[in-house]
């Protein structure tokens, strides 16, 4: 009985010492995979430096930056056995992210990362007035190869324009430039990204035209260039974005009439062209945007009347807004047929006529803004309707417009409204 005790125990110790040495064994060829190669982590670590200060030299990441202790901000993959930087994120998006120093500066190393696919930067560049910086000119075309996705967000500090060697980055299909000091005119190089499927340029300072040659952008999804000063005309090229899904220029100083070439839209979902000067009415072409679910038009001098639209066809519509827009004419008993319809704002026009009661039955609708017009009549809506929509049915600023005398002992009454006079008779009178 003792020896077999012995015997198991030594097969056990023999079965442990295996384990360890198999267990040693992976360690050390998973260690020698996973290393960074030395241009790789010198690239890496003085591109960082430059961002985030020379205190930071990543001796606590040895002996590999991305397997065993990976850099908050930053991700890798493998190429040909070793780990090489695919991701850099830089700015607080999480507590423990690096973030930028005062000092901040674009180093050359940046650019010797061969597989970079994705850079970005948020709330780094932050000083306007003591440290502001420009993005690099040059040697943007050595990514060309690999860079998909260039952020940079909230960087009140970047200055200056957007380099035209952006134009090399053919393989890139988000560009964000969100919230920054950028100004000048936006390049014509950027018609050279053909792959490009996200394109935001809002919150800047940039002026001028907008490029002819972005319509040809044939696979992009959003356009995004609000809160600018872009002017003069929309292209008629921007029928060819047949694409995409949202198109945001509002708050601009563009001007002109809306392009019929707008119509080849079919898959746009929001039309957003609020705040800036466009004119000439109405373009029949916007019935043929068969999937908007967002037409936002408010605050540009449009003119025109709403009945050359057939509103039917917008069957998608959740969002309609055609407020200060200079309308005239009657509001169109057709509308109310948009049974997805939540929001119609058409206050501050010069709309006239009689409201059809119509508008009560549309199932979705929660606010309706009519205020500031010149229409009349009697509004022939029920207790109910008032008291639902409370103040978000807006009426006030229309002289001849009344409800209902009934409605009074209700205490659901429209806002701002009186209540319609009794015709009373010779004989009521006496």
């Amino acid at each position: 009985m003792k020896k077999f005790t012995i015997k198991i125990g030594a097969v056990s110790l023999l079965f442990l010492l295996l384990v360890l040495k198999l267990s040693c064994t992976d360690d050390q060829e998973e260690t020698s995979v996973a290393l960074m190669e030395q241009t790789e982590q010198e690239a890496l670590f003085l591109a960082m430096q430059g961002f985030v200060g020379n205190w930071w030299n990543g001796s606590e990441l040895y002996p590999d930056p991305c397997g065993w202790t990976p850099i908050q901000g930053v991700s890798c993959d493998f190429f040909d056995g070793f780990w090489y930087v695919t991701g850099i994120n830089i700015g607080p998006v999480h507590d423990n992210s690096l973030r930028c120093t005062r000092n901040v500066e674009f180093s050359q190393y940046l650019f010797k990362l061969k597989h970079l696919r994705s850079l970005s930067f948020f709330n780094c560049f932050v000083s306007y007035h003591q440290s502001p910086i420009s993005i690099p000119t040059q040697n943007w075309e050595k990514l060309a190869g690999s860079l998909e996705s260039l952020e940079f967000r909230v960087n009140p500090g970047l200055i200056g324009q957007i380099p035209a060697t952006f134009g090399s980055l053919t393989n890139l299909q988000s560009l964000v430039l969100l919230e920054n000091g950028l100004s000048g005119e936006l390049p014509m190089n950027l018609g050279n990204l053909l792959g490009l499927k996200r394109l935001i340029l809002a919150g800047n300072r940039f002026s001028g035209r907008i490029p002819d040659c972005l319509g040809g952008l044939t696979q992009l999804l959003i356009f995004d260039s609000s809160r600018n000063s872009l002017s003069g005309t929309l292209p008629l090229t921007f029928g060819g974005l047949i694409s995409l899904l949202k198109l945001d220029l509002s708050d601009n100083l563009l001007e002109g009439m809306l392009p019929e070439e707008l119509g080849n839209l079919k898959n746009l979902t929001l039309l957003d062209l609020r705040s800036n000067k466009f004119s000439g009415g109405l373009t029949h072409s916007l019935q043929e945007m068969i999937s908007l679910q967002e037409l936002v038009l408010s605050n540009n001098p449009i003119g025109g009347d709403l009945m050359g639209i057939v509103w039917e066809k917008l069957q998608n519509v959740i969002v309609l807004d055609l407020s200060n827009m200079g309308l005239t004419g009657q509001i169109p008993e057709t509308m109310a047929e948009l049974k997805r319809l939540r929001f119609l704002g058409l206050n501050n026009n010069h709309l006239s006529g009689n409201l059809s009661p119509k508008f009560e039955g549309m199932p979705c609708l929660s606010t309706l803004y009519l205020n500031g017009n010149n229409l009349t009549g009697e509004l022939k809506f029920s207790e109910w309707f008032y008291g639902k929509m409370e103040r978000r049915f807006g009426a006030w600023n229309n002289p001849n417009l009344c409800y209902p005398f009934e409605l009074i002992s209700t205490g659901h009454v429209p806002y701002g409204l009186k209540p319609c006079q009794l015709e009373l008779s010779i004989s009521d009178t006496d």
